[in-house]
């Protein structure tokens, strides 16, 4: 076995959002700012041309390679250190060292064993990708850009520094240069879901909101059977009010992920808000079971109640939405027009003054997604 730092590995992602993205906040926006960070997108791999390096044929390197699989990196990071220095003129040995170290987070050696690579092999990609990872991973966008252009310019058929300049640019501000190499990136990998989430970032930044959407579609369809990635785009068209759009992605992802709260409760308001009351009622429900705790469903269930005028059972959804969101004003407000509809004065004026003792804005109906 021998070492090719990152752009030659293996991708070891599955689905590194799975549900974690979903469980706090469902705009598109905050959506994609769960893109996982550079150091943990890849890891070192070795595989395939042990006869091209000597280091990886010595015992040593073996051994390193060995803990890699197992995935002690503790371990493999001390034997890659003698390593190089065993073999001091073997670049790969270096990349090995820099890239085990960026894992650890451990970034000044990391930094110093690519610098040392590049010395060694001036024109190898691997040693200034690793450089251009090591220095993005710190929050040093501007040095590591040019790091990973050289990469890309060394390895144009590769998709994943283009992955990673994008990422860079927009953290820079350089909109739409991001959005040219996340561009590149979903022309030289088509299949791979986490380009067209970059691209959908980076159109995203540059407010166009069709652009936006067409690529979170083209995610969703490279992963037809990830209920993660159709609540993705379900909440994408939530997101921009349109909740029509958003049934058919949802009703799949609620099929597929029946015990996600999130997923059955913007199923059902959803639902609810285009008309469709009783089956939007009964996706809240099923949320509410599932995360009794959640405010927003609760008052998306109130307000269904309240369209379909079943007021008692709305009265007892906005109660337990005040008692979960108790500083929100619109469920105070939404029980006091329910209490006055069961007969309840004294109760409704109590409602009110609480709603108006509380800042507007700070909750709006049908925009809870999280």
């Amino acid at each position: 076995m021998a070492l090719s730092f990152v752009p030659g590995i293996a991708i070891l992602l599955g689905l590194v959002f799975a549900f974690d993205a979903f469980a706090q906040d469902a705009p598109i926006d905050k959506l994609l700012n769960k893109l996982p960070p550079p150091e943990k997108v890849l890891k070192p791999r070795v595989e395939g041309a042990q006869q091209q390096d000597p280091a990886f044929r010595d015992p040593l390197g073996q051994q390193a390679v060995s803990a890699i699989d197992k995935g002690d990196s503790q371990r493999a990071m001390n034997l890659s250190r003698k390593l190089s220095k065993r073999y001091p003129h073997s670049a790969p040995a270096y990349c090995l060292r820099g890239s085990l170290a960026c894992s650890l987070h451990q970034y000044g050696e990391a930094i110093s064993a690519f610098h040392t690579a590049i010395r060694i092999e001036p024109r190898s990609a691997d040693a200034h990708f690793g450089l251009g990872l090591a220095e993005s991973a710190q929050g040093h966008f501007a040095a590591a850009l040019p790091h990973l252009q050289v990469s890309a310019e060394l390895q144009p058929d590769s998709f994943i520094p283009y992955f990673f300049l994008s990422d860079c640019a927009q953290s820079l501000g350089r909109k739409e240069e991001s959005r040219r190499y996340a561009k590149k990136a979903t022309e030289l990998a088509p299949s791979f879901v986490f380009t067209w989430l970059r691209l959908a970032r980076a159109e995203k930044e540059l407010g166009h909101t069709e652009a936006t959407l067409d690529a979170v579609s083209k995610a969703a369809e490279v992963a037809p059977d990830s209920a993660v990635m159709l609540a993705l785009i379900g909440y994408s068209y939530i997101s921009v009010n349109r909740p029509t759009q958003a049934i058919p992605p949802l009703q799949r992802a609620a099929r597929l992920a029946p015990r996600d709260y999130l997923v059955q409760s913007q199923l059902g308001y959803c639902l609810a808000t285009t008309g469709q009351l009783d089956s939007g009622i009964s996706y809240l429900r099923k949320g509410a079971t599932l995360a009794p705790n959640f405010g927003p469903v609760w008052e998306n269930l109130g307000l269904a109640y309240q369209k379909k005028g079943n007021h008692r059972d709305a009265v007892k959804a906005f109660e337990r939405a005040t008692q979960l969101l108790p500083h929100h004003r619109l469920p105070w407000q939404h029980l006091a027009e329910e209490y006055r509809a069961v007969g309840r004065m004294q109760d409704a004026e109590r409602a009110a003054a609480r709603a108006q003792s509380l800042p507007r804005g700070n909750s709006k109906p049908g925009s809870k997604k999280a």
